[in-house]
């Protein structure tokens, strides 16, 4: 187009038409404003650390207005940050050594690690994830158990006293903990307190707490608190974290593995 936008209507107009659209692709974007791919790149994570938009493979779509404490479907959380994710679960997955009696929480990016297991020849699983279940199921060598409790249709998770209970009859190697939320004040935190319940009777049954989540978890905070930062043994995450959450999780010993995005 003829017109040169500066940085800031450019981002403007991003809006205008994700607001019409309710969807914008990084290639109409950069020829419809003559810039490169890295500056819209660049204009969709500005805005989305605005929270105006929600970044996902190729372009961007609408903010949903929800509060702080409100579940995200799991169907949604799989197009956000997804290289992320499969970066997280593949590294992450470099963690677990033959043999170990694992547990693996419910979310997207634990679902990363599940599909990052054809190394391995035996390992015993426990999970609140009907959907890990089933891609675990598919490796046919593994022991899995699904924990017992009331089902959570947004997650495809169980929870509840069941659940937590059957934990207390486990003594594990290592939890995967995923994370809606990750605050140096607050901890980590979810949005719902049953959720946060069986989390933080996960974190008791293991010898050791990986938590793994994308970058953008940093900041936020939840409904329901899981656990202080320096409960947390290791923290996976990738190499966009803010410099103030790196510096205090290094300082306070937990060990930090970043995965370059």
């Amino acid at each position: 187009m003829s017109k040169k936008y500066n940085t800031e209507e450019r981002r403007s107009m991003i809006l205008k038409a994700l607001h019409e659209n309710h969807k914008v692709l990084i290639p109409d974007l950069v020829e419809t404003f003559g810039v490169s791919d890295v500056s819209i790149r660049k204009d969709l994570a500005i805005l989305e650390e605005r929270q105006l938009l929600v970044r996902v493979k190729g372009g961007a779509i609408i903010m949903q207005k929800t509060e702080e404490f409100d579940d995200i479907p799991i169907l949604h959380k799989r197009q956000l940050h997804a290289r992320e994710k499969q970066l997280l679960g593949k590294f992450t997955a470099s963690l677990i050594k033959e043999g170990d009696t694992i547990i693996i929480d419910s979310g997207t990016t634990m679902m990363e690690i599940a599909r990052n297991l054809d190394s391995f020849r035996h390992l015993t699983i426990i999970t609140n994830a009907m959907d890990i279940a089933i891609v675990l199921n598919k490796y046919e060598r593994f022991d899995v158990i699904v924990l017992g409790g009331q089902m959570r249709t947004v997650s495809y998770s169980t929870v509840g006293m069941l659940a937590e209970s059957a934990l207390k009859k486990f003594y594990c190697d290592k939890l995967f903990l995923g994370v809606d939320s990750a605050s140096i004040k607050d901890g980590l935190s979810t949005p719902n307190i049953e959720e946060a319940n069986l989390n933080q009777a996960m974190i008791a049954a293991a010898k050791e707490t990986i938590a793994v989540f994308d970058s953008s978890k940093f900041g936020r905070r939840s409904f329901a608190h899981i656990a202080a930062l320096d409960k947390i043994g290791t923290i996976v995450t990738d190499s966009n974290i803010p410099d103030e959450f790196k510096d205090y999780i290094l300082s306070v010993g937990i060990k930090l593995h970043i995965v370059d995005i």
